[in-house]
């Protein structure tokens, strides 16, 4: 019963694109200094949390598995403020990461070798945690290209088209905010913390965290992230119930319990770094036709993962 679309989470995702449109126009005049620092502290986190809702959509969670085509426009507005067209072409990697996870040829979450030995001290850990949206971005498209689609383009001149009009209405500054926005909220920043959560080893053999605190109010409750990978057809609103519903299984596993904390100790301890993840050798690889077909059209149910180590403050 838990299965399908929240229905309020078109509107409410429909009142932040809302709201990053409005605060261009309040911010319009304002100086650089502010512009960063607004970015970074109330832009960035809509971004954010409107890249997390785009995770929602990719799952079909606004207007369910029954019509495919409205959840990927309404993913085309949902993207609009984020600055870069992203939402297609998360959808169609992020098929991959629930039906090969943690597979060093297909899961386009996976750390590159070279990613893990040129970011492995303190340094460089820090660096790559800055840099993340870059790596997260890109990573796909050197690691396992797939063929680009017609709603691609069609997100990508939707996008460009916004962009535009923004430059128009507001001036280019403000672009620069949505785009200073997304990148700051993506790297050195709390909500981006459960990028490392999500499945980066602290404990070794365990491959994937929940977290339960005060963040996933603003996240989409990405944080409940074993209770994500089980029943991935549970909007994120609803995760809690599940978890309540089952607690045999998800009370008594490990959790983290603070997404900086995770950025602290992944930056600062030796034993944890882009390296520390589980990755599986495919044992037929598919060609990349196949895998492209197999991303793009699924919709299937995808398999589970355990959880790990618990972090605490």
């Amino acid at each position: 019963k838990l299965f399908g679309p929240d229905p309020r989470f078109k509107y409410i995702v429909s009142a932040m694109v809302l709201t990053q449109i409005v605060s261009l126009y309040v911010m319009q005049n304002q100086s650089w200094p502010m512009i960063v620092l607004v970015a970074y502290c109330f832009g960035g986190v809509i971004n954010h949390s409107l890249m997390l809702a785009n995770h929602e959509i990719s799952h079909n969670m606004a207007f369910g598995y029954g019509k495919p085509l409205a959840n990927r426009y309404f993913g085309m507005w949902c993207n609009l403020p984020i600055g870069v067209p992203m939402s297609v072409s998360f959808k169609k990697y992020h098929n991959l990461h629930h039906r090969h996870l943690a597979d060093d040829d297909l899961d386009p979450d996976v750390p590159t070798l070279l990613e893990a030995k040129l970011f492995c001290t303190t340094l460089g850990k820090f660096i790559w945690v800055c840099l993340q949206p870059f790596f997260y971005g890109l990573r796909p498209l050197f690691v396992n290209p797939l063929p680009v689609t017609r709603l691609e383009i069609i997100n990508t001149i939707v996008q460009l088209t916004f962009d535009a009009l923004v430059v128009i209405c507001f001036g280019w500054r403000m672009l620069a905010y949505l785009l200073i926005g997304s990148v700051l909220a993506m790297g050195l920043h709390p909500v981006a913390g459960h990028f490392i959560a999500e499945h980066y080893m602290f404990a070794k053999g365990f491959e994937t965290y929940s977290y339960y605190g005060p963040l996933n109010w603003i996240t989409f409750n990405v944080g409940y992230h074993n209770e994500h990978h089980d029943f991935p057809a549970i909007p994120g609103s609803l995760l809690p119930e599940l978890k309540k519903i089952a607690p045999e299984y998800y009370e008594t596993m490990p959790q983290h319990t603070s997404w900086v904390r995770v950025l602290y100790d992944f930056i600062t301890d030796p034993a944890v770094g882009p390296y520390a993840r589980i990755k599986r050798k495919s044992l037929d690889k598919p060609k990349p036709s196949a895998a492209a077909k197999s991303a793009i059209s699924s919709n299937d149910s995808w398999k589970s993962s355990p959880a790990v180590e618990q972090k605490k403050d």
